[in-house]
């Protein structure tokens, strides 16, 4: 029997080391910060050194080839495709051999089964899967491969949380992708931590990284979501892998967005969009189509539609305002898919350069979809769906508002606007308001442009 790893506490914030476990930190006098973790094995001694002369070992370690980068021979090529084209897209165009996939949201998003329906495909596709699953029992996850059908009853299943074990089937079976659900459940018998701490996070990613790049086995690996909306475990999980997903949305919703957060191989914050069914996640081809489908028939005020840039891809948002009179002394200001203090300060260019007081209403903004509408080219819609509001005009239904506001009031061009209006004209919007100093080169031709200079103009050309 293998000897058991020596440990050590170490605090996570200035990296002192300690022989045992105690609340505060000597060092930096942090509280519970101490981390177990693995003594890595000691350096070749002096003596080796010498023993190797001045070639090999004589600064503690092997010479190495360093090939030119233009020999070196890489897999972009081999990516495994799953078929869920949705998936492959944020992914940035398939599986990449070798690579380390983390997969965070919250309970019940639709983690398990999203990772169950790859496994599928891959087997189906000649690729070997391994599903290992330490939340659920084996009975549990047959289940779930029953109703999502599609080859999820051929993907070989482990249910197992001791990461020696999970290592020594997966190098015996040499799976093309391995899924582990989840990473919070898996624990090594070198630390003496419960499953889910830091140290146990931390070291288990790390192997199974390792287990991946020295077998070609694409892993991925589930991970829980805290309160504050984070990857439950070290940040530095994170800085481990290769690619960071999150699964977005509400569970009242039937759709999903899966964005990547970080891709070492493919672009940073795309969106992919599912619709969640009896049958799975199906992937949703046109996301501006699903985001406008449930729009009002009859025109109603508070309501405009802008576009977004999600990683490479335009979508099209609506945005509703809402402003009423206060109940209470001190009015309301609420805000769903869009940051509160953004909308503060929309607020008071709107009081201050268009003349529109909201001290003595309540504010309610909403996205539409359950959506993060993060990007400032979304300022325009705001301000003209709450001015919409304010005066109880209705909107034009087929006008888009693309464009960023300034504390002075001005509109601020954006990048990328001739993909935008490109979008919109695909979903058959008629009139843009752009800022007039970012005007396209090329807007469609059925698209009626309009440029805007500052926010008092945009008023009076909406409520005149």
């Amino acid at each position: 029997m293998a000897a058991k790893a020596k440990t050590a506490y170490r605090c996570t914030e200035c990296g002192a080391d300690h022989a045992k476990w105690q609340g505060k930190c000597d060092a930096c006098g942090a509280w519970n910060t101490l981390v177990e973790e693995i003594i890595a094995a000691a350096s070749p001694t002096k003596n080796a050194r010498r023993a190797h002369g001045s070639k090999g070992l004589a600064h503690g370690g092997a010479v190495l080839d360093t090939p030119r980068l233009r020999d070196v021979a890489g897999t972009e090529s081999h990516r495994l495709r799953t078929g869920l084209a949705e998936f492959d897209f944020v992914l940035g165009g398939g599986v990449v051999p070798g690579s380390m996939v983390l997969v965070g949201g919250e309970p019940g998003i639709g983690k398990s089964t999203i990772l169950l329906q790859v496994a599928a495909r891959l087997e189906s596709a000649g690729h070997p899967a391994l599903y290992v699953s330490g939340e659920e029992s084996p009975l549990q996850v047959k289940l779930r491969a029953d109703r999502l059908g599609g080859g999820s009853l051929d993907v070989s299943l482990l249910g197992e949380t001791n990461l020696e074990t999970i290592l020594a089937t997966a190098h015996e079976r040499r799976p093309s992708v391995m899924m582990v659900d989840s990473i919070q459940t898996v624990f090594t018998g070198d630390l003496e931590g419960a499953p889910g701490n830091v140290g146990q996070v931390r070291e288990c990613a790390a192997r199974l990284m390792r287990f991946a790049k020295e077998s070609g086995t694409a892993v991925f690996v589930v991970g829980h979501v805290t309160k504050g909306g984070g990857i439950a475990g070290p940040k530095t999980l994170e800085h481990i892998v290769d690619t960071v997903l999150y699964f977005e949305g509400e569970n009242a919703l039937d759709h999903r967005l899966l964005r990547a957060t970080k891709n070492r191989f493919g672009s940073v914050d795309e969106i992919g969009v599912f619709r969640m069914t009896s049958e799975g996640l199906l992937p949703v081809d046109n996301p501006s189509a699903l985001f406008l489908g449930d729009r009002a028939d009859a025109a109603t005020s508070g309501s405009a539609v802008t576009a977004l840039i999600e990683g490479s891809r335009p979508v099209l948002l609506e945005i509703q305002g809402l402003a009423a009179k206060a109940g209470y002394g001190t009015p309301q200001r609420v805000c769903t898919g869009f940051d509160a203090r953004r909308l503060a300060l929309l607020l008071a260019v709107l009081d201050k350069r268009a003349g529109l007081s909201f001290a003595q209403l309540d504010v309610f903004l909403n996205v539409v979809g359950g959506v993060q509408a993060g990007e400032p080219a979304a300022d325009l819609a705001v301000a003209a769906a709450l001015a919409s509001s304010v005066y109880d005009r209705a909107l034009p239904r087929d006008a888009i508002f693309v464009g960023e506001l300034g504390l002075g009031g001005e509109v601020r061009p954006v990048s990328q606007v001739d993909r935008r209006l490109a979008e919109a004209d695909k979903m058959g919007m008629r009139t843009a308001y752009v800022s007039d100093r970012g005007l396209p080169r090329r807007a469609p031709k059925s698209l009626k442009v309009v440029g805007v200079a500052d926010l008092a103009a945009l008023v009076k050309e909406l409520v005149r």
